[in-house]
């Protein structure tokens, strides 16, 4: 009897404890099924834009590959849908609809924006100012980014330094440039605070989409114009409409690229996804740097074997642009608080940075 109850009370008990199990086991799966579900997001798709054509090497092409890159590495959790110029937004108007989400995200550079935030032009391209390794040093570990991203956040944007390129050319003329005084009175497309040293020269200067300038330049609205580098400049065949390519890119020794993205957006990413699309924007600047220095002595070339007449500017040009560009960071930095203290944080790091740069590199 004793034995019987005892293997009695055994079978019983394994039979409460694999009711118990199998209960257990339901739970646990339920909430597993319950907990995945919930950390499970929808997936990402934005609509992007670029400034420039996508067909265009290096400027255009940076736009694509970011483009292509994120939808590759987010393995679906972001689909990036790339629209060219034009196609849904203009070109200039970008920023707003960034802003107001009516894009998510656009390809561009911070000073195509100078009439809306001035200050952001610090952080595109300065007259005189730093190469690229200079350059990157002051937005990465000089203070730059901190300032350049407030200014954007207050516009609902967020953005992220996405490319970068080396010196470009200073612009093709019609005719020769001999001295100062025959700057005056030409009409020209230029962009950035290059445009404001241009204006105090005499220039009446504008700001053009690509796709508009060789247009302006062939009916004679403009009588130069800049762009950007020889390997850029030769695909929208300026050559053949302007005899003289100036040099060197005083107003742009190097030129920053941008990823602007609706700040609502960007902050429905998780931080994973963040430092996703932040890390394809650094190895597209790795990769545009060694794009636009790479390419150029071929397209010098064969500029040279079309007849183009490559001049370099007189020291009696560079100095009036020098003492214009100090009257324009005076007048900018007078009338709008942003633009002095982002060229305080950039004039700062420069005299700081002389120490190294006299130390380290040959001149």
């Amino acid at each position: 009897m004793i034995n019987f109850t005892a293997r009695g009370i055994g079978f019983l008990g394994k039979i409460a404890l694999f009711c118990c199990l199998m209960i257990f086991a339901g739970c646990s799966s339920e909430d597993t099924a319950t907990q995945s579900a919930s950390n499970q997001k929808e997936p990402v798709t934005w609509k992007v834009t670029n400034f420039f054509p996508g067909s265009l090497n290096i400027l255009g092409t940076m736009g694509v590959r970011i483009t292509d890159n994120i939808n590759l590495l987010s393995d679906g959790e972001i689909t990036i849908k790339y629209f060219e110029p034009g196609a849904l937004v203009p070109p200039l108007e970008i920023f707003d609809a960034v802003s107001f989400g009516a894009m998510d995200a656009g390809f561009s550079s911070a000073a195509l924006w100078a009439g809306k935030v001035p200050a952001l032009q610090i952080f595109s391209a300065v007259p005189f100012g730093p190469a690229p390794g200079e350059y990157m040093a002051w937005i990465y570990n000089g203070g730059g980014r901190e300032i350049y991203e407030e200014l954007y956040h207050r516009h609902n944007i967020h953005a992220l330094p996405c490319g970068i390129l080396s010196p470009e050319a200073s612009g093709w003329f019609r005719k020769e440039i001999n001295n100062p005084e025959d700057l005056k009175g030409l009409k020209m497309r230029i962009f950035g605070l290059g445009a404001n040293v241009m204006s105090r020269i005499g220039v009446s200067t504008q700001l053009m989409a690509t796709g508009d300038i060789f247009p302006a330049l062939e009916l004679g609205t403009i009588d130069a114009t800049e762009f950007s580098m020889p390997a850029i400049d030769a695909k929208l065949g300026f050559q053949d409409l302007a005899e003289f390519y100036y040099f060197p890119g005083w107003h742009q020794q190097a030129s920053f690229m941008e990823l602007i993205i609706n700040l609502d957006q960007w902050n429905k990413l998780d931080k994973r996804q963040q430092k996703l699309i932040d890390t394809v924007c650094k190895e597209n600047i790795t990769t545009s740097l060694a794009e636009s220095e790479a390419l150029q002595a071929k397209a010098i070339k064969q500029l040279k074997e079309q007849g183009v007449n490559f001049r370099k500017w007189s020291p009696e040009i560079l100095n009036a642009y020098k003492k214009a560009w100090a009257e324009v960071v005076a007048e900018e930095s007078a009338k709008d608080p942003d633009f002095k203290r982002a060229w305080q944080s950039l004039n700062a790091f420069r005299e700081e940075y002389k120490t190294w740069n006299d130390l380290g590199y040959l001149k």
